[in-house]
């Protein structure tokens, strides 16, 4: 066989130029920035298991064929094979999860013979309450349901008829919280039954179709259940600021799409419109501001975020909640950091304790297992170490 006319030899060679190629294009580019040839510097420290890692990360990082083709063939697996690697996980009907939250959904009941008391919510819940006691202000706690939770029919057809996912380590908290006389918002049986509703606001979605978060009638909701709830233990009474609402739409690629930080991917997908109601004080027109000496402090991730410190402004939960109150609140909002950081931050400024009757403690559901920081008890200080109240503004914390 004449091997000069044998097609594979032919593919051979292109195998072979490719393979020697790159690293010689590579090696140039290093040379031309003056940066050394990152291939030698494995010679320079003594090789360890930790060092080798490190070394083929930075290899990683620095190839131009990585930074040339993984945004292509990030948008292939994405566009053609339904996979958005290791933080989305695409659905039906053009709906996008967080891959994390949703395998705490997924997750197989475990029996645990030991629980870490630095990591276990229902410990931490529980000595903040106390402490709040000690103090005469009462503790409400609000654990917002993963969107997968509320509507794991959106993520296969298989869960059409399901009525929603509650998982056991969800469902333990609950009970435990319930147990020890913890008042709870459970929103997860509010939102099913609203979904069960054959009305026009039962078909208005409680999530964003692209994002982790709700939606403007989720939050609306949400308010409505949390006001009504105070209430009627009468802990609070309505106020004398009125507030009207305004249509504040806006649109928004969610954050789903943009931890893939894939820029093809974004230009693919056409943002979510999202008729946002922001709220504004009756008497003079102005957006919704937070007060210093609120009797509701709220604390919460970044479902108290939304729509309130970011686009458009004062059309989140704190606002909608202040409007069924008729008073304005004061918050302590840090995104990801529900279960610790917003009770550290607390403690760093204890004023805005002074005149509270009740702290409204929000975080995500996935926060029971994956919260950052976990579940650390957070000491405050002694009332006397309280200055006097901050001024108003329109947020607090990051």
């Amino acid at each position: 066989m004449n091997r000069a006319r044998d097609p594979r030899w032919l593919l051979i060679l292109i195998f072979l130029g490719i393979i020697g190629i790159v690293p010689l294009i590579q090696t140039a580019l290093e040379i031309r920035d003056e940066e050394g040839v990152r291939a030698m510097e494995v010679f320079g420290q003594f090789p360890t298991a930790a060092s080798l890692r490190a070394y083929e990360r930075r290899l990683e990082e620095a190839s131009w064929a990585t930074k040339v083709t993984r945004p292509w063939i990030q948008f292939a697996h994405f566009a053609f094979l339904r996979d958005g690697g290791t933080k989305c996980a695409i659905g039906l009907d053009g709906w996008y999860f967080y891959k994390p939250s949703l395998n705490y959904m997924l997750e197989r009941p475990v029996i645990r013979k030991t629980v870490d008391p630095l990591n276990d919510p229902f410990t931490a819940i529980a000595d903040f309450r106390d402490q709040l006691a000690a103090r005469g202000i009462q503790l409400v706690v609000m654990p917002v349901p993963n969107k997968e939770s509320v509507y794991p029919d959106k993520v296969t057809p298989r869960m059409r008829n399901s009525g929603g996912v509650r998982t056991h380590r969800t469902q333990d908290l609950l009970r435990r919280l319930r147990t020890a006389n913890v008042e709870v918002i459970d929103l997860f049986d509010h939102f099913q039954q609203l979904r069960k509703q054959p009305s026009a606001a039962s078909e208005k979605p409680l999530y964003l179709a692209q994002d982790t978060h709700w939606s403007p009638a989720g939050v609306a909701h949400a308010a409505k259940i949390v006001s009504r709830r105070l209430m009627q233990l009468g802990w609070i009474q309505p106020g004398r600021v009125d507030y009207a609402e305004r249509l504040a739409p806006v649109r928004r690629l969610g954050d789903v799409l943009r931890m893939l930080q894939a820029p093809l991917i974004e230009r693919r997908v056409t943002p979510e419109a999202v008729p946002c109601v922001q709220v504004v004080r009756l008497d003079n027109g102005q957006p919704y501001a937070h007060a210093g000496d609120a009797e509701i402090l709220v604390l919460g991730d970044s479902f108290m975020r939304i729509y309130q410190q970011d686009e458009p402004m004062s059309a989140g939960f704190i606002s909608h909640l202040a409007k069924e109150l008729k008073q304005p609140l004061m918050a302590v909002v840090n995104d990801g950091g529900g279960s610790t950081l917003v009770r550290q931050e607390l403690r760093g400024t204890p004023a805005l304790l002074r005149n509270k009757k009740v702290v409204l403690w929000e975080f995500v559901e996935r926060d029971i297992g994956l919260g950052l920081h976990g579940w650390q008890k957070v000491a405050l200080p002694p009332d006397s170490q309280r200055p006097s109240p901050p001024t108003a503004s329109n947020s607090t914390g990051n």
